[in-house]
């Protein structure tokens, strides 16, 4: 009779001996800080009898909003093009396929990181005619210091919890085994489903014809994280 073959698919699971009996603890970490940067999405339409008047008419509105956020210098962190189209819609009533009016889109994003002037170009671009502006989406960076302090707080959360294990026996830690990365994550994702609460506010030296920008209230970013850890402990007299 051949022995049974272990399945490969499941993970050993590393026991202790009375020798050096081991601890498995999991680490977790929740913090809560301001947002890096903030995202805003800009529709530019247009609309036209003809398929070169709304291309024109596009192309033109289109320059203005990116010269508009490009004045903005180092505020802007990232500007990029999403999708574009043009199409055309046809007459609901007659034969044959008659085309009544052109319409045409582009779709822009945004990226800031400085939140006083996301308030003012917000409202000079919603200010501008056919342009449609959803946000602000607030978000923290990959390579965020947040989650590197995410994780380092989940580990002294592991190593204090079993090192507590360990005294409620009378013993103390002697090594680390295994350090597992569950993960750690911002939540929201990079585009929060809630964007930040706005309000209108004055802002000095305005022209009388430009509306008074938006004061945007950055909305806090959680970060997660989580590890499983595993140590070996001295012997306790039992």
């Amino acid at each position: 009779m051949t022995a049974a073959t272990p399945d490969a698919s499941q993970p050993a699971v590393p026991y202790g001996t009375p020798e050096a009996p081991r601890i498995a603890v999991r680490g977790e970490a929740r913090l809560e800080v301001d947002p890096e940067i903030a995202r805003i999405g800009i529709t530019v339409a247009a609309r036209g009898r003809d398929r070169r008047s709304a291309l024109d008419d596009l192309t033109r509105r289109n320059a203005g909003v990116l010269d508009l956020v490009k004045s903005y210098g180092d505020a802007v962190e990232r500007l990029e093009t999403g999708a574009f189209s043009i199409t055309p819609e046809l007459t609901k009533h007659g034969r044959g396929e008659r085309v009544r009016t052109y319409h045409g889109n582009v779709r822009v994003t945004a990226e800031l990181t400085d939140f006083t002037a996301l308030g003012e170009l917000t409202t000079r671009l919603a200010d501008l005619e056919l342009t449609h502006v959803d946000g602000p989406w607030w978000a923290l960076r990959p390579d965020s210091p947040a989650h590197r302090e995410a994780r380092k707080k989940a580990v002294r959360e592991a190593v204090q919890r079993a090192r507590e294990y360990a005294e409620a026996l009378g013993t103390s830690l002697s090594a680390l085994v295994e350090l597992a990365d569950i993960g750690a994550e911002s939540a929201p994702p990079a585009y929060p489903q809630a964007p930040g609460r706005m309000r209108s506010a004055a802002f000095a030296g305005n022209a009388e014809d430009t509306p008074a920008p938006l004061d945007l209230e950055p909305q806090r970013q959680r970060v997660h994280a989580q590890i499983n850890a595993r140590f070996t402990m001295v012997p306790p007299q039992l």
